[in-house]
């Protein structure tokens, strides 16, 4: 699949589609790079624990743009997640990345974790926003054409392969099943 074609996918077919593909980053001149492995959807129209369900504010307005930007926020005040936004332009939506396994540049995403656990790395949205070098910088930035942040698709995983959950570490819409791993990972920041 042409990475243009992959951010015109709907919401829930392309987080599906993001397990497996590589996110790569390029940070101060530092390459680094992951295996996609879980991811979370989020969806405005109808889902409460998205950003942008009550209503558009200057905090969540990349989640408006056309698909396929870099959303990224802060929680707790101090770690940063990221997200593809999803959907046409003007419907609020987008794909959070919650873990990666580690493929490139992994003694930089030590140093940057202060880690020495390879297993405790990038097992969670933000540990691997840490360790790729993801922070507010790359907010609107593009994947297809950003310099320094991008996603390359892979060979899709199979319905084998996929587990289907409902969501994490959220209070609202804890019943909607828009989690999705890779089953054969060990790389998931939560069974």
């Amino acid at each position: 699949m042409k990475p243009s074609s992959l951010y015109k996918l709907p919401t829930l077919k392309l987080a599906k589609r993001l397990l497996g593909a590589t996110l790569t980053t390029i940070i101060d001149g530092k390459e680094t790079s992951g295996r996609i492995v879980e991811v979370e959807a989020y969806h405005g129209d109808t889902d409460p624990a998205c950003h942008c369900y009550y209503r558009r504010t200057e905090r969540n307005e990349v989640m408006f743009w056309e698909p396929g930007h870099c959303y990224v926020y802060l929680i707790y005040g101090m770690h940063y997640c990221v997200n593809i936004v999803s959907e046409k332009r003007g419907t609020g939506a987008a794909v959070l990345i919650r873990a990666v396994e580690p493929l490139t540049g992994i003694d930089i995403m030590l140093q940057r974790r202060r880690c020495n656990k390879h297993s405790n790395l990038t097992n969670g949205p933000a540990k691997l926003c840490k360790a790729l070098g993801i922070d507010k910088s790359l907010l609107g930035e593009h994947f297809l054409d950003s310099e320094r942040i991008s996603i390359t698709p892979q060979k899709p995983l199979t319905a084998n392969q996929i587990i289907q959950t409902t969501r994490i570490g959220i209070s609202k819409g804890q019943d909607l099943p828009w989690r999705f791993y890779d089953s054969q990972s060990k790389w998931i920041s939560k069974r």
